[in-house]
């Protein structure tokens, strides 16, 4: 079964909206866990927008399943996953402006710098994956680094509506996730991704870990977060069975 890596960052979003102690992440992530994800996201950004250094350390400490850390390729950040060990860290692109991650890790230009860092984390038993667009020379770039993995980036797929470049968007994807897999990478995909656009992602073959946030946490106001992730996993059990009819 494909993995979903809930992402609880917008929990806290709310939370700060009133500097307050409440929605608590960590308590939202106990509630993910218990409608059967299989693992826990958050993004520490470094204008601390949302998630805080404490909640990371909270929720490493306080969940049962694994916690992929999400951050910019930066100094600071790599220092604080060096003391927080999560399972996973997932490298990602910030600017400060922006309201959500805007595309994938220009991993060609940063390749010194990343390889580097991959051998930081390495040594403390980090696993290592890159957001990086359906973008065949960016999976090279990702392979060349030692990098384990590789999260494919779905923004602009979730984006568009018209159905050709809908479809064209989609075979990027699709052949982007063969092309890692061929060169050993496991295969990711996030961003964007609600109950009717994640079928089609699910049923490539190649993907076994989703990271979903946004959509989650706006689904959990009206029904709850154990709903809302419920609901997520029979949407993404669709999607798989459409492997075998598929291959």
């Amino acid at each position: 079964m494909i993995r979903l890596f809930v992402n609880v960052d917008h929990v806290a979003t709310l939370r700060e909206a009133r500097k307050t102690v409440e929605p608590d992440p960590l308590k939202a992530a106990h509630l993910a866990e218990q409608a059967g994800a299989h693992g826990i996201t958050v993004h520490l950004r470094e204008d601390r927008r949302h998630i805080q250094d404490a909640d990371v350390f909270r929720i490493q400490q306080g969940i049962r399943t694994p916690l992929n850390l999400e951050m910019a390729a930066v100094e600071e950040m790599v220092r604080i996953a060096e003391t927080v060990l999560p399972y996973q860290v997932s490298l990602v692109p910030e600017k400060r402006q922006e309201i959500t991650t805007e595309g994938g890790l220009d991993v060609i230009s940063k390749k010194e710098y990343l390889t580097t860092t991959r051998a930081r984390l390495a040594a403390l038993h980090i696993r290592f994956s890159l957001f990086v667009d359906p973008d065949p020379k960016q999976v090279d770039a990702a392979r060349d680094i030692g990098a384990d993995s590789i999260e494919i980036n779905t923004g602009l797929y979730t984006e568009l509506t018209d159905p050709a470049p809908l479809e064209r968007e989609l075979k990027k994807i699709q052949a982007a996730a063969r092309h890692a897999r061929s060169l050993g990478l496991r295969v990711f995909a996030g961003h964007g991704l609600n109950n009717e656009n994640v079928v089609a992602i699910a049923a490539i073959p190649e993907i076994e870990e989703l990271n979903i946030g946004h959509n989650l946490v706006a689904r959990s106001v009206y029904c709850g977060m154990e709903q809302a992730v419920r609901s997520m996993i029979a949407s993404i059990q669709k999607g798989e069975a459409l492997r075998t009819v598929s291959a």
